[in-house]
């Protein structure tokens, strides 16, 4: 979100989570990765 935030925008849309789980020797891990698109949203008509 402070990306968003950075260029102005008020809003995220088409959010994209990807997650992974790693196994290792010693124990599991969940990778996640999020993307979206930055928009500034407005309800004026």
């Amino acid at each position: 979100m402070t990306q968003a935030e950075s260029l102005s925008a008020n809003a995220v849309t088409g959010v994209d989570v990807d997650y992974e789980t790693i196994s290792g020797g010693t124990g599991n891990m969940l990778m996640v990765g999020t993307s979206g698109t930055a928009v500034v949203y407005s309800d004026r008509v």
